[in-house]
């Protein structure tokens, strides 16, 4: 018997899926172009990799639309004086970060060379000779993987602006974007997410990752998050507190942000970006298997950032008996965080438990940061540092073992480590453990060296006198908010009776 036409069983199959037959035709007809069997898988497989392409590369966009996210948030949540400048540094992570991970970073990441190893990448430095030392067979589905691995190190490098805001030598600022982007963060994913790394999850039937198991990080509560928390957590103690936050007591003094309004616009912005963050992370969406898991991973995404925006809600309201927006807002961006590691691998019911507990982690710690009169202005190492490291930790508590099988391709029947609360043996939540020592180490390590170097030569804080008049007037030539109208002075202004 003839072999069924390619195109007729592509009609069959999508009509069985509750497709018009007349859409069916017009979709399976572009692949009609060859009437043998090779041609239609071949023209199928590219018709995949498109999909996959404009998947990555949206996914990648949105994780890019959260720096508008961060520059709002940041600007609102500080000074008016320093506006401008918090503004331009979010600017230069993303310009910083694309040359560093161009020339040094993305090879340290993902780099295949000579000599592959656990620790770091050896190869595609300056993306030089991509063809031989990437990690596809096909060369050119590593340009958009490049683009979508740079925006999460974009994000990685802005994250401590927030925990040394209003005081940082913009110089230095410059400096350890580099570092991070480069070296610092390249590392971390190396460990957790390239196919050599010694710390991530075991892919497949492969049992040679740390206790058989091996460190789920979907999207990165710790490679992205506690790499910038901790990152910022190091500046904030080695550059010390801003002028007068805390009186002659230590006790602190309230130095609000200028715009509540820029706070509310940067977290949406920032929730609306972690819908490529964490469902982009999947990779591919062109099987049944990884399309569930994106979704998945959205739902359980908005569900934690909920929890974590009505958990910070009501504990501020129990303190100080009113409902403040700031508090809303910062939980559910911790909800965000602690959902990121195990998003694809949890029950939705489970990632309202990850945004909860998150948002008591962020207040506890921020309100011990004030005890140990750490000056932190958007509260970055508790929600970044801090929360990330919980989210990894949840992830060994309640990763289930058929979301598992589903996420990394393991086979259900053979042995798989999963949560500890759905009776497993503890090999995935040590290896969480492990996970969480190793990166908050290394960066915070890291960065203490590069900061102590800094102040040693004097270039991590600006003077005194550039303090109390802002950067803005003092470093970039002007103010963020000109009152004027466009008549020069406002002295003029107000002689014009404006």
């Amino acid at each position: 018997m003839a072999d069924e036409d390619p195109v007729a069983a592509c009609v069959s199959a999508l009509v069985a899926a509750s497709i018009t037959e007349q859409q069916a035709t017009a979709l399976c007809g572009q692949f009609a172009y060859s009437a043998d069997t090779a041609g239609f898988a071949d023209s199928l497989m590219q018709t995949n990799q498109g999909l996959n392409t404009l998947y990555l590369l949206s996914t990648g966009a949105l994780v890019f639309v959260m720096h508008a996210g961060f520059a709002m948030l940041c600007a609102g949540a500080i000074r008016s004086k320093n506006t401008m400048n918090i503004l331009l540094q979010t600017v230069m992570d993303a310009a910083v970060s694309a040359i560093a991970f161009y020339i040094l970073g993305y090879g340290f990441a993902y780099g295949i060379g000579n000599n592959p190893n656990g620790f770091i990448g050896d190869a595609l430095f300056g993306l030089a000779r991509w063809t031989s030392h990437s990690s596809s067979n096909d060369a050119g589905a590593n340009w958009q993987a490049w683009f979508f691995q740079w925006a999460f190190a974009a994000t990685a490098t802005t994250i401590p602006a927030g925990a040394v805001a209003e005081r940082l030598n913009f110089n230095a600022y410059l400096i350890y974007s580099f570092f991070i982007s480069a070296f610092v963060y390249p590392v971390v994913v190396h460990w957790v997410w390239a196919a050599e790394g010694w710390l991530g999850y075991a892919r497949l039937a492969s049992y040679s990752h740390l206790f058989r198991s091996g460190m789920i990080d979907f999207a990165g509560s710790g490679v992205v998050h506690m790499t910038g928390g901790f990152a910022g957590l190091a500046g904030c103690i080695m550059v010390g507190p801003r002028m007068g936050r805390f009186d002659s007591n230590g006790q602190p003094v309230e130095m609000p942000g200028h715009s509540a309004t820029l706070v509310v616009l940067g977290t949406v912005l920032l929730w609306f970006g972690w819908y490529g963050f964490n469902p982009g992370s999947q990779l591919i969406i062109n099987y049944t298997a990884s399309a569930a898991v994106a979704g998945r991973a959205a739902v359980t995404t908005t569900l934690a950032g909920a929890a974590g925006c009505l958990s910070c809600l009501l504990t501020a309201f129990l303190r100080h008996k009113a409902w403040d927006l700031v508090s809303g807002c910062n939980g559910a961006l911790v909800g965000f965080v602690s959902i990121t590691a195990s998003a694809n691998v949890v029950e939705p019911w489970a990632a309202l438990i990850a945004g909860l507990v998150g948002g008591w982690i962020f207040d506890a710690v921020c309100m011990l940061f004030l005890k140990l009169r750490i000056d932190d202005p958007l509260s970055a190492a508790p929600m970044h540092g801090f929360c990330g490291a919980w989210g990894v930790f949840f992830a060994g508590l309640l990763a289930k073992k058929q979301y598992i099988c589903e996420s990394y391709g393991r086979d259900c029947d053979g042995y798989v480590a999963d949560g500890l609360f759905y009776v497993g043996d503890g090999r995935l939540l040590a290896s969480q453990v492990i996970g969480i020592i190793s990166i908050f180490a290394w960066v915070f390590g890291l960065m203490i060296i590069l900061f102590g170097g800094l102040k040693a030569i004097n270039l991590l804080r600006i003077s005194a006198e550039e303090e109390q008049a802002g950067l803005d007037v003092s470093k970039h030539g002007g103010s963020a908010y000109n009152y004027d109208h466009g008549l020069g002075k406002p002295e003029k202004a107000q002689a014009l009776g404006l």
